[in-house]
């Protein structure tokens, strides 16, 4: 039996999407979202027979053409073009369960009453989402100025027939999927072409993910970097709380405290030391970590706004008898926040590739290389070379798009906030950490072999031993970008608290 989520007024959380898409859950709209959408269709409407005054988008054109009268008989063809016309993406597709999160987010936004779409359009959606059916969207095209305009274009395109979709494996056109339904195509009617392109449901589903993901290997990377600190022979001192309660920033309190447990039991870093300070890199784990930590909280807590909003344009308010044409489909909220946690990401791969340096670097009473026989072996020195690669891509990545600003619209839109790249570049920069830390986790389990016969603490051995069962250890060498591979996808099928 499948699990259902009510689409309703109630706050939808970051980490309930994650459960939503990821578990496999069906959509229903609650009767409180059902009143809604009636109702503000109906104001509408009433509105549109009632006023000889032009309403921007419903019965003008759009964008510089916001002076054109459009007559009533062709509001509704004024919405499909204006789906056509916007079509226009390029480039890679974006995975499906961002689409999946697109989707919902738009059903989301749409359920408060403020949109003008009519209950068919929307339950569509619905049924798309239900029916695991996935609109072909494309990364590139969005300024994140009035919305995502191309790629919610492209989300929209085979509610009315058109577009393409992926439907069980296979990519065919959005009709023949209707067929298959036997559905019927929406007959799209005024205002509702803006209802669904405007909006930043592409930009905030790109986030949602990435939040998601970031959140998973921030505590990956306290994990690793434990036993990084043990397999170096590092110490203990640098995470005493006493040290953080001077400096409380919350990230790096709970950086030091996840790190101390870690490494509760552990003869390694109970043994006596010969130096008396670590590298950076290993003592301001707490800092770093934390800091990303404090980023993240950050840019959480205006995701949870934004998708929690009616973002499209223009805003239409029933109890207020208003249709105002404003600008909360500008993407600059976000825009800021997800360039800040692609900065912050970054970071979380360089102090990672830092300390995979140093567990290489033949110091500390380890191997160079971390092989028994280097000269005739290389061992690990060319996964330092991968993960400095990837980090300074990284480097790049984490530039800020929301400086920029091209006009576009005959300079009607003279300031747009790129929060589109910004959201594809942190794509990127969650899948570059991943690896970095996937790499980390390679060299510092191989690094913890060579410390036997004194043992890392219960917990880190519990994860040694489970990270064993698909990565070996390396006597001589040999093919590692499996390897490499096999460690990516062991932290995406573990927990980095020990549960699978």
């Amino acid at each position: 039996m499948s699990m259902i989520h009510q689409i309703s007024a109630e706050h939808l959380t970051i980490e309930r999407i994650g459960e939503i898409i990821y578990q496999n859950y069906k959509l229903e709209l609650s009767e409180d979202a059902k009143t809604r959408i009636r109702r503000c269709r109906s104001y509408l409407d009433k509105k549109i027979d009632r006023n000889g005054e032009p309403i921007y988008g419903v019965t003008t054109g759009f964008g510089s053409l916001c002076n054109v009268s459009i007559g009533k008989d062709h509001l509704a063809q004024l919405q499909i073009n204006l789906i056509k016309s916007h079509a226009c993406g390029t480039g890679e597709r974006v995975p499906n369960d961002i689409v999946k999160i697109m989707m919902l987010l738009k059903i989301q936004s749409l359920s408060y009453g403020y949109s003008g779409c009519k209950m068919d359009t929307v339950l569509r959606l619905i049924q798309f989402f239900n029916n695991d059916i996935y609109p072909v969207v494309y990364k590139q095209g969005s300024l994140g100025a009035s919305g995502d305009l191309v790629p919610l274009a492209h989300m929209c395109l085979p509610l009315v027939g058109l577009g393409e979709v992926e439907y069980q494996g296979k990519v065919m056109p959005g009709a023949e999927v209707l067929r298959k339904k036997r559905w019927k195509p929406i007959l799209l009617a005024s205002k509702e072409g803006l209802a669904l392109l405007n909006g930043t449901q592409n930009m905030s589903a790109f986030a949602v993910w990435s939040l998601l993901q970031a959140q998973r290997l921030s505590d990956w990377a306290d994990t690793i970097a434990a036993m990084s600190l043990d397999a170096f022979d590092g110490r203990i001192e640098p995470f005493i709380h006493a040290v953080h309660v001077v400096r409380p920033h919350l990230g790096q309190i709970e950086t030091a405290k996840r790190l101390r447990e870690l490494l509760e039991g552990s003869q390694i870093i109970n043994s006596i030391k010969a130096h008396v300070q670590d590298p950076y890199s290993f003592r301001c784990v707490p800092q770093v970590h934390g800091a990303v930590k404090d980023t993240i909280r950050y840019v959480k807590s205006v995701i949870d706004i934004e998708i929690n909003s009616a973002t499209d344009n223009p805003t239409v308010c029933p109890d207020e008898d208003l249709i105002i044409s404003a600008g909360n489909f500008h993407g600059e909220p976000i825009a800021l926040p997800i360039d800040f946690l692609s900065i912050a990401m970054s970071e979380l791969a360089d102090i990672s590739e830092r300390r995979i340096y140093r567990l290489v670097s033949g110091t500390r009473g380890l191997p160079s290389f971390l092989v028994a026989n280097p000269g005739v072996n290389s061992g690990f020195m060319i996964t330092q070379y991968t993960a400095a690669s990837v980090v300074s891509l990284n480097k790049s990545l984490a530039m800020p798009s929301s400086v920029d600003s091209i006009p576009s619209c005959q300079d009607q839109e003279d300031l747009v906030s790129m929060g589109a790249n910004a959201a594809i570049k942190l794509y990127k920069v969650i899948l570059n950490t991943e690896r970095v830390l996937a790499i980390e986790l390679f060299n510092a389990a191989q690094a913890l072999d060579f410390r036997l016969p004194l043992r890392s603490s219960p917990a880190l051995v519990r994860l040694h031993d489970e990270y064993r069962k698909v990565v070996p250890f390396i006597l001589n060498d040999e093919l590692m970008y499996p390897h490499i591979e096999r460690s990516v996808t062991f932290l995406r099928k573990h927990s980095p608290k020990g549960e699978s």
